[in-house]
């Protein structure tokens, strides 16, 4: 297929470049940082519509709601390139609320859309074993069925336009409440005077093993807090996550302490670091660093 992809970011560009790999003809917007390599690869035009006038297909993977609003209505943007029958999937993790107000609006041009938010971070784009979370229309998801096994293994149609960006804001939930246990474990562990190294790799042999004790643990102990996912961006889906649950009148109490020891970290000077980073504000509270 003919793609235009719009959003060649650290997650976007991994991508882009699996679908490549997998045959596809990519075709994207000028980006100034666009390494030569990528611009080998990809055919380049002069703006979004232009990328979305040529192609079958348009993909955005861009970081928040008003990004997304702005790639896909703003001046020269992908509503100003579609024609009936494309197809338009936003990658992107935003609001469940607005995605279905963008359904509605590229809808009535005559065209599909797909809400498939993403989880498995830079790694997962990498080598395209992307857990992929799908809102829409079950005919739209048949056909962007290969361009997902392009760029992901786990890949399930949820349910309407909405579903696929509610369960990534609940994915959200899970794994920022798993870095803070994580993170508390260790700190009380290392100040009681145990090994974290190895009160890790216990760990990891019985039921409270995951893949935050496996990859994150390791991040906090070893001090490697270059992202990864920025804490910037995990404020922005717990935020997503809190005003949802306003909306809805539920209870999120312990996504709410997470999203205060991400804002403690941002105070700290660290939204840009990786969201395994939160150990450092409950190392603060606790006047101990457990590496």
């Amino acid at each position: 297929m003919n793609i235009a992809f719009i959003g060649l970011g650290i997650m976007g560009l991994p991508m882009a470049q699996n679908l490549a790999k997998a045959g596809h003809a990519i075709i994207a917007p000028e980006r100034a940082s666009l390494k030569p390599e990528a611009r080998a690869a990809f055919t380049i035009v002069h703006d979004t519509a232009e990328a979305a006038r040529r192609a079958d297909v348009v993909i955005t993977m861009v970081p928040d709601t008003p990004d997304v609003e702005a790639a896909l209505f703003g001046p020269k943007g992908v509503a100003e390139g579609l024609a009936p029958g494309k197809l338009v999937i936003d990658m992107s993790s935003i609001s469940p609320t607005a995605t279905k107000e963008f359904a509605a609006r590229i809808n009535a041009l005559g065209c599909d859309y797909l809400d498939a938010p993403v989880s498995g971070g830079e790694v997962g784009a990498k080598n395209a074993a992307l857990t992929i979370m799908v809102g829409g229309p079950e005919a739209a998801f048949a056909r962007a069925l290969p361009l997902f096994q392009a760029m992901g293994k786990n890949i399930t149609l949820v349910g309407p336009n909405g579903a696929g960006q509610t369960t990534k804001v609940a994915n959200q939930i899970i794994v920022a409440l798993n870095i803070e246990a994580v993170a508390e474990a260790l700190v009380f562990a290392s100040k009681a005077g145990a090994d974290p190294a190895k009160v890790r790799q216990a760990l990891m042999g019985g039921f409270a093993n995951s893949r935050i004790l496996e990859v994150h643990a390791e991040r906090m102990i070893n001090r490697t807090f270059d992202p990864g996912f920025r804490i910037r961006l995990h404020q922005k889906d717990l935020n997503l996550a809190l005003q949802a649950a306003k909306e809805l009148g539920v209870a999120l109490p312990n996504t709410a302490s997470a999203q205060q020891l991400f804002s403690a970290c941002a105070a700290m000077g660290g939204e840009g670091w990786d969201h395994s980073a939160l150990v450092q504000a409950l190392e603060r509270l606790a006047n101990h660093k457990i590496g």
